[in-house]
């Protein structure tokens, strides 16, 4: 059973439960450790899947305080769009190239990059990968939420996808989708819609899904919505705002960031399930540096999740999830 889509589904089931389901609640690179690599500094290349949401500035801040730590330099590199997999096969074909010490990757699809990974592990250059999920093992680690990891109430629920190939997002949903058929009061109208890479096109992806359940009198038909991650949750968030539909049907979101925060706090969202993601950079990099030393990793390592609402996200645990400070790690 997959974690995080139970906690998605239970999030959602507080939700719809409240009220029976009716839904009437109104690149660039950056020196890591700090001043210019010495000499025999390891140089360790961090690969994101994209450099604009804060969740891969997060990566990147713990990235770089676990390289303050034991001395070494991070070179961040990924590309701008989520969906470019040839810009993210370049760049580790390119860090072989160059011959970095070792390379953490969160790869965008969890097929395209197996053979660029399988070529740097054979040029002795390891790999840990983190966030999502890689075919085969030819990797050092992979460091990650337990994507893996009931609806009470009755209504009709959708989901929003984020995109194929993308082997984290694609546990959250087929998890979702698997706690939600033991539920029987609980009905997915739409399970096949992708929202795609970025914001804009999660934002028309989720007006034309949410279009369909339109009532006449403008409502929604529907009682409950999940999305799987910062874009895709932000961008049906916006839809609801500007449809006016926004605290009027249940949400649970994936991820965090100031404007779905800011939604939680409204009401507007009732749950975001949120990842670790500075303990996901941190421990990516310091396992990679853990085993360039020759010292035992294990194979699988759960960064952890949890389920931020209104009334825990003022909670000293909440808050180091939801308001992350990345100054102290990152140059403004």
């Amino acid at each position: 059973m997959k974690q995080t889509g139970r906690l998605a589904v239970a999030a959602l089931a507080v939700s719809l439960a409240c009220t029976g389901g009716s839904g009437g609640r109104g690149s660039g690179t950056s020196g890591g450790a700090g001043g210019g690599p010495a000499s025999g500094t390891l140089s360790i290349a961090v690969i994101p899947k994209g450099t604009s949401h804060v969740f891969w500035q997060s990566i990147h801040a713990g990235a770089v305080k676990a390289a303050r730590e034991v001395g070494a330099e991070v070179i961040w590199r990924g590309p701008l769009r989520e969906d470019d997999r040839d810009s993210q096969v370049s760049e580790v074909e390119g860090f072989v190239s160059r011959g970095v010490s070792g390379i953490v990757l969160a790869p965008l699809d969890d097929s395209a990059l197996v053979a660029p990974v399988t070529s740097a592990m054979r040029s002795k250059i390891p790999v840990v990968i983190i966030d999502s999920g890689l075919k085969g093992g030819e990797y050092v680690s992979f460091v990650a939420t337990d994507n893996g990891k009931g609806l009470g109430g009755k209504g009709k629920v959708v989901l929003l996808r984020y995109a194929e190939g993308s082997a984290s997002t694609n546990e959250r949903e087929d998890g979702f989708l698997e706690t939600m058929k033991a539920s029987p009061g609980i009905q997915v109208v739409s399970s096949n819609q992708y929202g795609g890479a970025d914001v804009e096109s999660a934002y028309k992806k989720s007006e034309t899904l949410l279009s369909n359940y339109k009532k006449p009198d403008g409502s929604l038909g529907i009682d409950g919505i999940f999305a799987p991650n910062e874009s895709t949750s932000f961008a049906m968030l916006r839809v609801l705002q500007d449809n006016g539909w926004a605290g009027k049907v249940h949400f649970v979101g994936f991820d965090a960031s100031e404007n779905l925060v800011k939604g939680l706090a409204s009401g507007q969202i009732d749950a975001l399930v949120v990842q670790d993601p500075i303990n996901m950079g941190y421990l990516g990099l310091k396992t990679l540096v853990a085993h360039i030393k020759g010292q035992p990793v294990e194979k699988r390592i759960d960064t952890g999740v949890r389920v931020a609402t209104k009334e825990n996200m003022d909670s000293p645990e909440m808050k180091d999830v939801l308001h992350p400070d990345l100054t102290q790690w990152l140059r403004p």
